[in-house]
């Protein structure tokens, strides 16, 4: 179901199933949907005052992404992932994306690079008043504007939904502390500076170091 209301004297359609997965992500990335626990649909249609087709729906594109799985007759379970899990996951996504960073960091000119401070700044506002959901949208968007310079849609694609993966908690695991967040966040500040300065040694230190701290 959708609601449309009027901006501008244009209609803007919004998507309730889109809004709901919105929602049901940011409680993946908080901890609120806890690792394990199994969640039916219309308790949580119920939580965000809506029926619960939309939260079905929207249920079976987090399991098409692997964050839950179907329980017949219950609901969906959040799936649970270790510590080697998340391990895995980093490696992968370091074997896709170091490669591609450095040798942008070699290719494109500073002017590129300086119209990705406000993604920088918006992870940094996030981390600064500890907002993991927010941060984790932003975090996302900074790595995906930084490889979309490759010209290759289908490697934003594909390091965007391994980087979501990363991003929900392990089993029997906490959220990031806001402290880990700042850290990140300055992380991807002092990178940014490197690929305007072209400082090629300090860039591949960073971008390792980086990927290194995602396990």
């Amino acid at each position: 179901m959708d609601q449309v209301e009027q901006s501008g004297g244009r209609p803007v359609r919004h998507s309730v199933r889109g809004q709901i997965l919105d929602a049901l992500r940011a409680a993946l990335v908080s901890g609120e949907l806890a690792p394990g626990e199994v969640y039916s649909g219309p308790a949580l249609g119920a939580r965000f005052g809506v029926s619960a087709t939309p939260v079905r729906e929207a249920m079976q594109q987090l399991a098409q992404e692997g964050a839950v799985e179907v329980v017949p007759n219950r609901g969906f379970r959040v799936t649970e992932r270790c510590a080697s899990y998340l391990s895995d996951l980093a490696e992968v996504r370091a074997l896709i994306e170091v490669p591609v960073m450095l040798r942008l960091a070699r290719t494109v000119e500073p002017a590129r690079w300086r119209a990705l401070r406000p993604l920088a700044e918006a992870a940094t506002a996030a981390a600064a008043r500890g907002d993991r959901a927010g941060y984790a949208e932003a975090d996302r968007a900074f790595h995906s504007a930084v490889l979309a310079l490759a010209g290759n849609a289908q490697l934003v694609d594909v390091a965007a939904a391994l980087h979501r993966r990363a991003q929900w908690p392990p089993m029997g695991g906490r959220a990031p502390r806001q402290a880990d967040l700042v850290a990140d966040a300055a992380e991807h500040q002092a990178l940014l500076e490197a690929l305007i300065d072209q400082d090629l040694p300090v860039v591949r230190s960073l971008v390792r170091e980086h990927f290194a701290g995602a396990e």
